[in-house]
């Protein structure tokens, strides 16, 4: 299987890559391609890959083809640290295995594991703090891994949990787990990293659960005594 254009790998794992999308000879990873360095939409969404035209897809190829990564060093690093006095570039993934930060709003800025963005949220004293979604132990304060609600500042939560919750709840559903506070929370998340979709929660699309209207027709059970057999049913079941 063809690897990503831009970071050589051959993962496939929504979550952290975004889809995978191939035409042609390209082969890239969305989150490798809203992120890489000087890429621009010069198309309507419907066109190319969300809009990045594929010549403008290979020129990026080739311009960071010799760019090293400063985590894994191996070629083809094209995310650099938004920072102007940083000259870190990298791997989308590698960037994200070293605690990088890429923003997935407004200029779909990235930062290198030493100017991230933080918290600086003082969340209310717990004696055992747990993350509210998966009720694991989290750290005592805000870290690249544990993150607190702005508002309510009681709900602690895991960052591979929050980024789960928020790729199924999207931007019309997402809000703290805790208290409910939507504005400030989906803000505050971010500018954390945590990559919310702009369309309407995974539960609310069309024939997301279209399995559990279908009507049962088969009989189940290890001996079936009905005359015309195990798929016979009636009109009122």
């Amino acid at each position: 299987m063809a690897g990503c254009g831009l970071c050589h790998r051959t993962d496939d794992d929504p979550e952290i890559y975004g889809e995978m999308c191939r035409q042609d000879r390209i082969c890239v990873h969305e989150n490798c391609l809203y992120h890489a360095t000087g890429m621009y939409q010069h198309g309507a969404d419907d066109e190319g890959f969300f809009g990045f035209l594929l010549p403008d897809i290979e020129q990026q190829m080739q311009h960071v083809a010799q760019k090293i990564c400063c985590i894994c060093r191996k070629k083809g690093a094209s995310v650099r640290c938004h920072n102007r006095r940083c000259s870190r570039t990298f791997h989308f993934p590698c960037g994200t295995e070293r605690r990088c930060v890429s923003q997935f709003f407004g200029e779909y800025r990235s930062f290198c594991w030493q100017h991230r963005p933080t918290q600086q949220v003082q969340p209310l004293r717990q004696q055992h703090p747990q993350c509210v979604i998966c009720m694991e132990e989290v750290y005592t304060r805000p870290s690249y891994n544990t993150l607190v609600c702005p508002s309510c500042r009681s709900a602690m939560f895991h960052r591979h949990c929050i980024q789960r919750q928020a790729l199924s709840a999207a931007l019309h559903h997402f809000r703290c787990p805790l208290c409910q506070e939507t504005q400030t929370f989906k803000d505050e998340m971010l500018r954390l990293g945590i990559k919310i979709p702009d369309r309407d929660a995974a539960w609310e699309l069309a024939e997301a659960f279209q399995e559990l209207y279908e009507r049962h027709s088969t009989c189940d059970t290890s001996v079936c005594l009905c005359p015309a057999g195990r798929q016979h049913s009636e009109n009122m079941g």
